[in-house]
């Protein structure tokens, strides 16, 4: 494939297509050129990647599983102006959307970075039950807040702790599934022996110990959201079964030969990167692009360092009930702002009890009082061996 025209020869690119072998084409012909090249497999994805990356070119495939590509288009227009976009016609070669005479500029007054930054509007406002206002968190807001009324599939990403599940539990908060169930299921958590049965069912006698039917998490979620938490974990005889269910929207209890259609939207969780298995034949890629319609990353605890104080003040409120929480003196926020915190939220949250309990009802939290669980941290002291101190 040639790619007759694409502008000047320099800057990032993302191609956007749900046929991966036309991506590939595109991505093959863009092979020399003075900038990074990414991909995208459908409009929702588009709206994530150019989030969370800068690219100077869109190459849209019109034919998008999930968005209407005018859509898209504006969306980048308006959020994104200094990404140029050109469509790719029926035939698979780059159709010239905007003249390069007439190609369409960012205003001299607006920035790239500053569009990313300008969250006068729902990017700012927090979802149930998180706190922050970084701008990392702010592009998280943003993101969940744009697919929550979809039923797009979302595959939220991050480092253990950094509290994807409240992000899921945000979407379907905001969603029209609201008012109906929000199942969670832990895929690290099941024996692979009973997966299939634990998510689609099983009926009377289908395997030694099946004494009754059991209809199963998905169709326990009906009408509402699955959030399927650690989906890396899933064994590969089940990811097949429950790709099937995505594609098809049906299950069948094992044991059964009938199906059932259900309206179940799914959101999926992972601490690594599921790229790394699809490479390693450890997570089927037809499942992966499934499952990663709709990205949005968590950032680690260290990557939103002006949070800290926010949740501090948060959990300390939290840990003292109903009565006048500590205050941090200004060296404990200092010493907490410096750490690398590798249990990211949830571990700020338990070094915030602990210095709760040290501080033996004090009014203040000072230094001393803290514990940080990492072997990395230079204090070196571990929980165990700080408690014992008090009673030498």
């Amino acid at each position: 494939m040639t790619v007759a025209w694409l502008g000047q020869n320099r800057g990032s690119v993302l191609v956007a297509s749900a046929d991966s072998v036309l991506r590939q084409q595109l991505i093959n012909s863009l092979h020399g050129r003075n900038g990074a090249v990414g991909e995208a497999t459908g409009g929702a994805d588009v709206l994530s990647q150019l989030e969370i990356a800068d690219y100077q070119l869109l190459l849209l495939d019109p034919r998008l599983p999930d968005l209407d590509p005018d859509e898209v288009s504006e969306l980048v227009r308006l959020r994104h102006p200094g990404v140029e976009v050109v469509r790719i016609n029926p035939a698979g070669q780059v159709a010239i959307a905007e003249s390069e005479e007439g190609a369409r500029k960012p205003p001299a007054a607006f920035s790239r970075t500053e569009s990313k930054a300008d969250c006068a509007g729902s990017c700012g406002d927090a979802l149930p039950g998180m706190v922050g206002t970084s701008l990392a968190m702010q592009r998280v807001y943003r993101l969940s807040r744009l697919v929550a009324p979809r039923t797009t599939t979302v595959l939220i990403q991050g480092p253990t702790g950094a509290g994807k599940e409240l992000v899921a539990h945000g979407i379907h908060a905001l969603s029209l599934r609201r008012e109906h169930p929000f199942v969670t299921v832990n895929c690290a958590a099941l024996p692979e022996a009973l997966v299939e049965s634990e998510l689609f069912g099983h009926v009377r006698g289908a395997f030694t110990g099946a004494v009754q039917t059991y209809a199963g998490r998905v169709v326990a979620a009906q009408g509402g959201t699955l959030f399927l938490d650690e989906i890396g974990e899933l064994p590969l005889a089940s990811q097949a079964k429950l790709l099937r269910f995505l594609e098809q929207k049906e299950v069948q209890r094992l044991g059964s030969s009938e199906t059932a259609k259900v309206d179940v939207r799914v959101l999926a969780a992972t601490n690594g990167e599921l790229t790394e298995k699809v490479a390693n034949k450890e997570f089927r890629e037809d499942l992966y692009y499934r499952l990663s319609a709709f990205p949005v990353r968590v950032p680690a605890l260290r990557e939103r360092g002006k949070d800290i104080a926010l949740l501090a003040e948060y959990f300390l409120a939290q840990i003292q009930g109903g009565g006048k929480p500590p205050v941090l003196v200004r060296d404990a926020l200092r010493q907490m702002e410096d750490y690398s915190w590798p249990g990211n939220v949830r571990e700020l949250q338990q070094a915030l009890e602990r210095a709760c309990i040290l501080a033996e009802g004090e009014p203040t939290i000072r230094p001393e009082h803290f514990v940080f669980t990492s072997y990395q941290w230079t204090d070196r002291r571990t929980p165990e061996s700080y408690v014992a101190s008090f009673n030498d």
